[in-house]
């Protein structure tokens, strides 16, 4: 008799138990629902995934090679100084322009690979770029007031810079000071 009072209570559940089977057996349900808690009303919610996911609006790839091919790629090989000459300062400005592209990731992070293309990037990062790249080709069109821009909205992001051996670096930094003659 004593074993069956044992067994009684232990089969007999605490309200919290009872309120977790409930939240198990709500949760397993549907699928593509999901319990929210709402913090304002203190009651749990269903929140309907499938229905906020479609909701969403994604990239949409011809807008995104527009953006990138015939938006910026186009104005900087049209506008920013050409030949072997200007090379080593195209390459310093296509740095900057590619860590915001990609959200702050460097080649010198990874021996010269960035692990991450600009080209794939989310489309308001390339509307943000391709605007301060429209910018300038209408006022300044000098490379180093261009550099400065992307430098400032890498800063402004926190995104760090590339490391450069000291010859790129001094070229770098002289680029950022003669931006502001």
């Amino acid at each position: 008799m004593a074993n069956n009072k044992n067994t009684k209570k232990e089969q007999e559940l605490s309200a919290s138990d009872l309120e977790r089977l409930e939240l198990l057996q709500r949760a397993n349900e549907k699928v593509g629902q999901q319990l929210s808690f709402n913090s304002e009303t203190c009651n749990l919610e269903e929140i309907d995934e499938i229905r906020e996911i479609i909701g969403k609006q994604f990239d949409n790839p011809e807008e995104k090679y527009n953006l990138y091919y015939n938006g910026i790629r186009r104005l900087l090989m049209n506008f920013l100084p050409k030949g072997k000459d200007y090379k080593e300062i195209r390459y310093i400005i296509y740095d900057e322009k590619n860590i915001f592209l990609n959200l702050g990731k460097r080649k010198s992070d990874h021996n010269g690979i960035r692990k991450s293309d600009g080209r794939m990037t989310y489309q308001p990062i390339m509307n943000e770029i391709l605007d301060l790249i429209v910018e300038w080709v209408g006022n300044s069109q000098n490379p180093f007031v261009l550099y400065k821009s992307f430098y400032e909205l890498n800063e402004k992001h926190g995104y760090r810079h590339e490391e450069y051996d000291k010859s790129v670096k001094s070229v770098a930094q002289a680029m950022l000071k003669l931006s502001d003659k």
